[in-house]
């Protein structure tokens, strides 16, 4: 019987598959039901895909650094009810903007701005996906939400078809679909993505990735080479190193006074924590009577 296996592996995901279908055939080729991802991918999105395996993918609720990089592909003058152009047509305009306008218009949405998730989305209201509300013709109210556009850089693919890359740095929780429609809002002409690359999530870049096919045609050996430490999910972490003593008392579940231990980190800060044998888990600093303690969230090696 093989041991557990625990890790990342950041797939390359393909376009016409959801990113739960890549969860199904990894455990299928890493034999473990344990398995799950950060960041779901639209169907029609290709990129970046990180999946946990094993004690890694109790990791998923704790991820910080979670900023991603896209590149994708906006056609102005139609819009339709999913925001991308796999779905149904809802409006026309033949009257383009310039390509000078259509510059000048991504430099307003740079920064902090307030976006509504898209119906055709995989967000829960009251339990319920809305995608699957938007698949039965069920409109409902959405709450703007703020996410953080770090950058923009358009360039042009046909300015007379109104066809323009954008590479684009962004927060968690950002739809690119919905950036792309309210550009085309914004310049009275409508818009909608037509496709998507994400290049970047977190501390992984496409660098990493594989595809589906390559990690198929491996070895099972070859499989478990590909994953990285649990750790690489956190390395913009700091770390805190314990000595066995207190290393046991974490793992018992007791919290780890920083002035006992030579920390000084502010209340919320999360930390790796550390043995001799190295990472073993996410830490949360936290108030207590007498101070600021270091607690274990997650163990991630017992």
């Amino acid at each position: 019987m093989q041991n557990e296996i625990c890790g990342v592996v950041i797939v390359d995901k393909h376009e016409g598959v959801t990113s739960h279908d890549i969860v199904f055939k990894i455990r299928k080729l890493f034999g473990t039901k344990k398995v799950g991802h950060t960041g779901t991918l639209d169907p029609m999105a290709t990129g970046v895909l990180p999946v946990l395996i094993g004690r890694s993918a109790k990791a998923s609720e704790y991820l910080l650094a979670e900023d991603k990089a896209y590149e994708a592909t906006i056609q102005l003058g139609i819009t339709t009810d999913t925001e991308d152009t796999s779905g149904t047509v809802l409006t026309r305009c033949d009257a383009l903007p310039t390509k000078a306008q259509f510059f000048e218009a991504c430099t307003h949405f740079v920064g902090d701005i307030m976006q509504i998730p898209p119906m055709y989305s995989a967000l829960k209201v009251n339990g319920q996906k809305l995608v699957d509300l938007a698949r039965k013709g069920i409109d409902i109210e959405r709450q703007a939400r703020q996410i953080h556009i770090s950058s923009i850089v358009p360039s042009v693919v046909d300015e007379e078809k109104g066809v323009y890359k954008l590479s684009v740095e962004c927060s968690k929780g950002t739809y690119i679909r919905t950036l792309c429609a309210d550009i085309g809002a914004y310049l009275g002409c409508g818009a909608s993505m037509s496709a998507l690359r994400r290049t970047k999530s977190g501390n992984f870049t496409i660098n990493y990735a594989h595809t589906i096919e390559e990690i198929d045609k491996m070895s099972y050996e070859q499989r478990v080479a590909l994953l990285m430490p649990t750790e690489s999910l956190f390395e913009e972490l700091d770390s805190v190193m314990l000595s066995d003593f207190y290393a046991r008392l974490c793992r018992s579940g007791c919290e780890i006074y920083q002035k006992k231990i030579g920390a000084s980190f502010e209340v919320g800060t999360k930390v790796r924590m550390c043995d001799k044998n190295g990472f073993f888990a996410l830490g949360e600093v936290r108030e207590y009577p007498d101070g600021l303690a270091i607690k274990a969230l997650k163990l991630f090696v017992l």
